[in-house]
């Protein structure tokens, strides 16, 4: 069983027409139309497996929520798209009904199971205004049998992908030809990353060590699995709990990290810090794991295992300004290497609920909108929408598709140093809060390189591709020779590939085309008699012959000045 709840100024429905022909008979008087204000609206699909023995936790959590939001409205919403898993109709209604029954004594609304029907919303913005929820039935564990493997076998070898409505030059696509990654519905929302795919996936993150080292910045690893308790000193324990995945360990609470910045907190608090070691930049590219409702799931897009490129800057208020200034230029060189360009940048501002001296948030406001003037940079205001714990800066990208993604922030953080109790000793030997940024360049690097896949529609620039260099033999007398050259690009690090098949070169070239590669070299008798190669560009009609290290020089340039 699956829920969205949603806390709104209203709601609004109506049944258009049966979405089940049989609905009448299954579930009749249902409400057609209604309307609430000042309510939680509760989306839930009923699955598969699901059980009245359930709803006394449902319940209780929708209660807990109504509590939290302070409302007494719940409208119950079927909603078939949160699951591809439903339960049959009837036992859906029978739930339904139930729920509805033991939420009791609130004022509850159910929409019509079973319809098709149009809908009006007005979300609030407010930490606990968007929240899922995901219950399951205990299930007793038993040995299977050699026909339940069997169809196991089956089932985890379906990873088929419906490309019916995608685009031609959509990632899922292009990584599907190219062998470059997968999605297995045994690990929803995470990727299988193929070897060609892995290596476009670590040249971005050695292309962001080379330049966070020479920005100064210290890089760290921290736990993927962490105690309930640091996570309620965060926060995140009692305001995202039941959104991220839980585990437990000789009977304690733990949480698979959802985000990086505790953990580098307690790095923080290893050494006592001085006015000298600031400002303080610690890089992690660290693995997350957020909860996301099966239907949301997108490709590399919306992900519920991801990494991202999380810095922290701990810096004093003389210090701030210069660091932003910095974290903008690293934005725009790494975006710019890729030819990106922002659709807009927006400056979010204090929101209604919020902690910090109303002070700092007036100086930090004015420092991020002083620093985004001085940088030229067209942005807009968005009053009221700034993180909790501090104002932000968000920058978004337009992708090839014209869709529009939040890929670089730079956050500034008044909770966690006040929560975690960071210090630091300033020049006359009192101790001090430092200020702390939070900040990403690539966000999730997932996203990013699908961003880049369509940008690019898989013809990677040579220094991150994983199809470098395709050799092809004209003939089977230039096999030993193309083996020989094979070879000497192979030792020289350069991702190289042969087909000397006794095929015509018309099959080689298409095949070669359809992976993208950067150069195909050709090689027959006369090339092997000249000890020299035929080369042709991606996109060139041009074939130039040249000898093997005057090729290397041409590419190991290009690859060096990170050419486009």
């Amino acid at each position: 069983m699956k829920t969205l709840n949603l806390h709104c100024d209203y709601i609004k429905f109506k049944a258009l027409k049966r979405a089940l022909k049989s609905i009448e008979e299954i579930a009749p008087n249902q409400i057609m139309e209604g309307e609430s204000k000042e309510c939680l609206i509760v989306m839930i699909a009923i699955e598969k497996g699901d059980s009245e023995s359930t709803i006394p936790e449902i319940v209780h959590s929708i209660k807990k929520i109504t509590s939290d939001v302070k409302t007494e409205n719940v409208v119950i919403y079927p909603y078939a798209h949160l699951s591809s898993n439903l339960s049959s109709p009837e036992s859906a209604i029978i739930i339904l009904n139930k729920i509805r029954e033991e939420l009791s004594p609130l004022n509850v609304i159910q929409a019509p199971f079973g319809y098709y029907k149009t809908f009006e919303i007005k979300v609030k913005g407010h930490p606990l205004s968007e929240l899922s929820r995901e219950f399951k039935t205990k299930e007793e564990v038993k040995d299977i049998s050699d026909k339940q493997i069997a169809n196991l076998l089956r089932t985890i070898s379906k990873s088929k992908l419906d490309t019916s409505k995608l685009a031609e030059n959509d990632h899922r696509i292009i990584g599907n030809k190219m062998n470059l990654w997968s999605f297995n519905n045994m690990a929803p929302g995470m990727v299988f990353w193929h070897p060609k795919g892995l290596h476009i996936k670590n040249k971005l993150i050695d292309f962001w060590r080379e330049l966070h080292r020479n920005a100064k910045y210290q890089e760290i690893s921290t736990p993927q699995v962490m105690d309930k308790k640091l996570w309620e000193l965060s926060g995140h324990w009692s305001k995202y709990g039941e959104n991220n995945f839980r585990t437990e360990y000789e009977k304690r609470d733990f949480l698979v990290k959802p985000m990086n910045c505790p953990g580098g907190m307690l790095v923080y608090k290893t050494s006592p810090k001085t006015y000298k070691d600031l400002p303080l930049r610690v890089g992690e590219i660290g693995i997350v794991h957020r909860v996301e409702l099966s239907g949301t799931l997108g490709g590399l897009f919306r992900l519920i295992q991801f990494t991202q490129d999380d810095a922290h800057i701990f810096c004093t208020e003389e210090q701030l300004e210069n660091e932003v200034t910095k974290i903008i230029e690293l934005i725009n060189k790494i975006f710019n290497q890729f030819n990106l360009k922002f659709d807009h940048v927006e400056l979010s501002t204090r929101p209604e609920k919020r902690v910090g001296d109303e002070k700092v948030w007036d100086l930090t406001e004015k420092i991020l909108e002083k620093i985004l003037k001085k940088s030229k940079m067209k942005y807009t205001i968005n009053e009221g929408d700034g993180a909790f714990y501090g104002p932000k800066i968000d920058f978004h990208l337009k992708d090839s598709l014209n869709r529009t993604w939040q890929c670089s922030t730079i956050q500034l953080d008044m909770a966690l140093p006040e929560r975690f109790d960071l210090s630091y000793q300033d020049k006359d030997g009192l101790l001090k809060k430092p200020i702390m940024l939070h900040r990403v360049i690539y966000g999730s690097l997932e996203r990013f390189i699908g961003i880049i896949t369509e940008h690019f529609n898989g013809k990677f620039p040579l220094w991150i591709s994983p199809n470098q260099i395709k050799i092809m033999t004209l003939n089977d007398n230039a096999k030993k020779y193309a083996q020989e050259i094979y070879k000497d690009l192979f030792s020289a690090g350069l991702e190289v590939e042969l087909n000397d098949k006794s095929e015509s070169m018309g099959k080689k070239v298409r095949e070669a085309q359809i992976q993208r590669f950067n150069y195909l070299v050709v090689l027959g008798e006369k090339e092997k008699i000249e000890r020299k190669i035929a080369v042709k560009k991606w996109g060139s009609k041009e074939i130039t012959t040249m000898t093997l290290e005057e090729f290397k020089n041409k590419i190991k340039k290009e690859i060096v000045q990170k050419q486009l």
